[in-house]
């Protein structure tokens, strides 16, 4: 039973959390001692004590969060906003025309297919039906040639744990049985449909399958209609046990090429494969680990790749699919390249440009044809390519303008609007200005600022900044419904694009890699105090969140100034620096975060961590710390042991509280109604612990 809360108001009560037992577990890294009182809640979360825990935290959780007035009402009206028709980028087989859709509130998009121009659209698979509650959600989907066959993974619960399937489209079928143990949409039908290769890791064993390390990576080739244990193996490697390989194959479906990733590096091999149905053999085409490489299409015989080789903004090279010598095709220069695909004639390249896209169309030579005209400052995705059609589609939107789909002629270079959506609201309501903020070390770092036009800037304007700063992950303008629900309770929403993405290529990414990861918090550190200074908010009501690589920094954040932060959204984050290494893919991440086995990237590792760096008898900024029971991208432990500590030196009034969802994972596939009820939570604990009470009508 959850202690009672002692306190006469909210906001200036005196704590009691659940009891939170401490281990004598200490690990010596490189001569020095660290202790780790919380390791026990590492045991998977079906572990008995490890559950009561959960169990007690978010019941003192929901507790607090239920005495919040009118958090109803504001459900309500995130679910009212988002309760408009949306479609997906369709793609285009054959005769046939697969996309999303969504009528507003279902769990899951739903696949439709039109089977030929002018025909009704039908649909063709119903992620919805797969369960009770929603939580079962498509990991990816390819279509072979002639569009007759679908490949589409399933995962459930939000796990990254795949089973693959094939769908027979005409008659809505799916032929065989599934195929396991696949992860990351790492799946590609072969051209006939007959088959597909897949990223497959060894069965895990006993309940570890949601923590347990992923290794030993390979790739299979599986034929439909024959069981799993009948497939074949294209490519392993057991001496190098953490590398990750995933298959992708040529938008003709001729030929197909693996990538091989290595822990450690930001860069990667590649490889191309020759599979006659019998026999394998790999032609190691770019195998220098030496920079990034894209396969993006293959014309006139030749292999066009994107890649940062001597080029860190990117570049457009072509070689002979056999390997040897590269020639640039569009050389590189001050814009990055954010994206890159070919269609029958024409390559479009996606520039960033102080993140927002830019669009330009070049030939096969390289030659320069025209740019893409956009409808703002915003961000684009699609232009998937096909080596017999100049037609593609892709979307637009920013801050103020909800995805737009367009269909694009890139021979004659036109755009027309294919779907538009109705929205439930006026987005012209609101703003967004881009400044830029000086970090200590001079750089200058973009922030967007978005906010109603009618808002009056007091200095005291709740405030929430975002941000991510990780992986070469650019963050770029797009448009959220519960975004404008926060802009209309009178908040300001900020997203600072600071180092470790790839806004300015390459070297803005490793600009926050391993020993210099300080930058990245330097410069969200500098974007807050910019806001506080330029007389937008102050720090009582100043709310950073960020997710995952972004829930690290909200936590190192918080730790070197929490004086500059009112409440703090720290979501699935990765918390402890100095076992991230140890469970399920976080190997991999060691090409950004440095591995605690090298001296130096210990060190650097150590002084960053938020579990190690929280001190006693510190004002701590009001925490609510987020993650979900089958998270096995980031396990909840380094959720679930930030926040016992977090409690336990928590020196001054504001609350220390933990979200623990149920039923799923690190985001991916989550249920619509669920994902809003979790921002309704963010939004209740935020504007509540700033002092401000959620308004009864919008």
């Amino acid at each position: 039973m959850i202690p009672a809360l002692l306190a006469t108001t909210m906001l200036t009560q005196s704590w009691i959390y659940p009891p939170t037992k401490t281990v004598n577990q200490t690990d010596t890294y490189h001569g020095i001692t660290v202790a780790d009182p919380y390791r026990w809640l590492e045991q998977p979360i079906t572990t008995p004590e490890v559950k009561a825990w959960a169990e007690a935290q978010n019941e003192l959780t929901n507790r607090f969060l239920n005495q919040i007035p009118n958090r109803k009402p504001l459900l309500d009206e995130l679910l009212r906003r988002v309760n408009y028709e949306r479609f997906d980028i369709p793609v285009q087989k054959g005769q046939r025309t697969f996309y999303g859709y969504n009528s507003g509130l279902l769990p899951q998009n739903v696949i439709y297919v039109v089977d030929r121009p002018g025909a009704t659209p039908r649909i063709l698979l119903d992620p919805n039906t797969l369960s009770t509650d929603g939580t079962v959600a498509l990991s990816g989907t390819d279509f072979n040639n002639d569009g007759s066959r679908m490949l589409y993974g399933v995962s459930k619960a939000g796990s990254d744990w795949i089973e693959w399937n094939v769908l027979d489209v005409a008659t809505g079928k799916t032929i065989g049985q599934p195929v396991k143990w696949s992860k990351f949409g790492g799946g590609v039908i072969n051209s006939d449909g007959t088959g597909f290769y897949y990223l497959r890791y060894p069965a895990p064993e006993g309940d570890t399958a949601l923590t347990a390390a992923n290794e030993n990576s390979s790739i299979y080739f599986h034929s439909v209609g024959l069981d799993q244990s009948t497939d074949q193996l294209i490519y392993e490697d057991k001496t190098k046990p953490q590398t990750f390989l995933y298959p992708a194959m040529d938008d003709a479906k001729q030929e197909l090429f693996i990538y091989s990733d290595e822990p450690g590096s930001t860069n990667n091999r590649i490889w191309h494969v020759n599979h006659d149905g019998k026999t394998v053999t790999i032609n190691k085409i770019l195998d220098a680990n030496d920079a990034n490489y894209t396969p993006l299409a293959i014309r006139n015989s030749r292999l066009f790749i994107r890649t940062s080789k001597d080029a860190p903004t990117g570049k457009i090279i072509s070689m002979p699919l056999s390997g040897g010598a590269m020639t640039d095709v569009i050389p590189a220069r001050a814009e990055a390249i954010e994206g890159a695909s070919l269609t029958q004639s024409r390559i479009i390249v996606q520039y960033m440009k102080d993140a927002h896209a830019v669009v330009e169309t070049f030939d096969l030579a390289g030659n320069p044809m025209k740019n893409i005209p956009l409808a703002g400052l915003g961000a684009v995705t699609g232009f998937t390519g096909s080596s017999n059609s100049d037609e593609t589609y892709y979307s637009y939107a920013d801050f103020t303008t909800p995805a737009t789909i367009y269909k694009y002629n890139a021979a004659a270079n036109t755009s027309e609007i294919y779907r538009k959506p109705e929205l439930p609201l006026d987005p012209s309501k609101y703003t967004a200005k881009q400044v830029f903020v000086t970090s200590p070390d001079g750089t200058k770092v973009p922030m967007y600022i978005v906010h109603r036009k009618d808002l009056k800037i007091t200095g005291n304007n709740p405030t929430l900044l975002y941000a991510y700063g990780g992986f070469g992950a650019s963050q770029t303008p797009w448009f959220s419904t519960s975004r404008t629900v926060w802009m209309d309770m009178g908040g300001i929403w900020c997203l600072a694009n600071i180092r470790g993405g790839s806004e300015y290529g390459k070297a803005w990414h490793e600009a926050a890699t391993k020993v210099r990861r300080q930058n990245a918090y330097d410069d969200f550190i500098a974007c807050g105090e910019y806001l506080v200074n330029e007389g937008y908010t102050t720090p009582k009501r100043l709310a950073i969140q960020g997710g995952s690589n972004g829930g690290l920094l909200i936590g190192v954040a918080m730790n070197q100034r929490p004086d500059l932060f009112g409440v703090c959204i720290p979501e699935v984050g990765v918390m402890d620096m100095l076992r991230f290494n140890k469970f399920t893919i976080g190997a991999a991440w060691e090409g950004d975060y440095g591995s605690p086995e090298n001296q130096d990237e210990f060190f650097s590792l150590y002084r960053i961590s938020p579990y190690h760096n929280l001190k006693p008898n510190t004002h701590y900024p009001a925490t609510l710390v987020t993650t979900a029971d089958t998270d096995d991208r980031v396990v909840p432990a380094h959720s679930f042991k930030y926040a016992a500590r977090l409690q336990a030196v928590q020196a001054g009034p504001a609350p220390v509280l933990i979200r623990i969802e149920s039923s799923a994972g690190h985001g991916a596939g989550t249920p619509i109604r669920k994902a809003l009820e979790a921002v309704t939570d963010v939004y209740s604990f935020t504007l509540h612990n700033m002092g401000i009470t959620i308004p009864e009508i919008f």
